[in-house]
């Protein structure tokens, strides 16, 4: 595996530290015009996540306008009240998306589930690189913002839900992860543009506050507009 992943994980805290921690919770604020097309657009615009550090499970809540939270993993998501009571729920959720396209509307079981994998997937990367069965290779460098930025093409197992199998992350000259590329398998396989902007130290470990994405064009380069989704992160919290 290239020195690049040994880098980046150094660079945003070390594994040993990131390690120590088992469960990860932050506070987000979410726009764009992904919620919108879903039918969904602010069921999740204000709301708190629980990423699961040492397996794939992720919740967020509240679902405006109620008091419910998701539970989610690869295989099943559910949504349920404060008090446990499952309301919706979604077996094999990746499959309920076939054929599925960017403006196909959303039941609130599927925004869970795509939710969950994209934050699991953000806010454990580069260390995701260390799951089993992820591959990374170092490939040509990328100049943008007059900065040159190397990068890993990323190639992910079957056991791991996310956005599609092949990725590229970017990093600046610090080892930093400032660009993260994939196709959204569940919507037509949209190709986007994910950015990290102004990162912050919790607890020893390094996370963006920021992330803004954008759809990626034929060229690789981002197209300004539409704003697909942005996510503020604040009040980050291991434990």
């Amino acid at each position: 595996m290239s020195d690049l992943v040994d880098l980046a994980i150094e660079a945003h805290g070390g594994l040993e530290q990131f390690n120590r921690f088992s469960f990860l919770n932050a506070r987000l604020h979410q726009g764009g015009v992904l919620w919108g097309l879903k039918g969904k657009p602010t069921v999740l615009e204000d709301c708190n996540v629980r990423v699961d550090l040492k397996r794939e499970w992720v919740s967020h809540g509240p679902f405006a306008p109620t008091r419910n939270h998701s539970s989610f993993t690869p295989d099943r998501v559910t949504i349920e009240t404060p008090e446990g009571e499952v309301v919706e729920e979604l077996n094999g959720p990746r499959s309920s998306f076939e054929g599925y396209e960017m403006e196909t509307p959303w039941s609130d079981t599927q925004v869970a589930y795509f939710s969950g994998y994209t934050m699991w997937t953000y806010l454990t990367s580069p260390f995701i690189l260390r799951q089993p069965g992820v591959k990374a290779e170092e490939i040509e460098p990328w100049h943008e913002n007059g900065e040159k930025w190397r990068r890993l093409r990323v190639e992910f197992p079957d056991s791991i839900a996310t956005h599609s199998r092949f990725q590229t992350y970017y990093f600046n000259a610090d080892g930093l992860l400032v660009r993260h590329d994939y196709e959204v398998d569940i919507q037509g396989s949209n190709p986007a543009a994910r950015y990290l902007i102004d990162p912050v130290e919790a607890q020893g470990i390094i996370l963006p506050s920021k992330l803004r994405i954008f759809p990626r064009r034929e060229d690789n380069t981002p197209a300004p507009e539409p704003l697909i989704v942005s996510v503020d992160l604040t009040d980050y919290r291991f434990e």
